[in-house]
């Protein structure tokens, strides 16, 4: 006797009949959905909070600051939007127009702040043999 995923009712009738009435197959669909624009949601909150503390450790465009601040703050470096790779093949992760760069200065791991120049617009086109970091 097979049972419904969703209410645990009878499921009548075909072999490969999965649910035991259209609502609930109506519910699963709904939930599913949900589901994914639950993760959709969870990404874009954290570039957004991303960005504002770049944005607010980096109020000159470009500088260094420890690790360990950024990420009492809520900072996530797996989620970025783009990445930028510059001539001496640094990889810079961008959260829209604030970027970071993980560096190690006198043994403490820090991020090398940077903002978004119209120069970098050229070397956004990168290469099939680059591929995006690991972070």
């Amino acid at each position: 006797m097979r049972t419904c995923p969703v209410c645990g009712g009878v499921v009548k009738g075909r072999v490969d009949k999965i649910f035991c009435s259209v609502q609930c197959k109506s519910v699963d669909q709904y939930e599913k959905k949900l589901e994914s624009e639950q993760f959709f949601l969870q990404v874009d909150k954290q570039l957004k909070t991303n960005r504002k503390i770049l944005k607010k450790y980096n109020l000159s465009g470009h500088s260094t600051i420890r690790r360990e601040i950024l990420h009492n703050e809520g900072f996530n470096p797996h989620f970025f939007t783009h990445y930028w790779k510059n001539s001496n093949g640094d990889v810079y992760l961008f959260c829209y127009d604030f970027g970071f760069m993980s560096v190690v200065h006198n043994s403490k791991e820090k991020y090398l702040l940077v903002t978004w120049q119209d120069y970098m617009e050229k070397k956004l086109a990168l290469t099939s043999n680059d591929k995006p970091p690991q972070t």
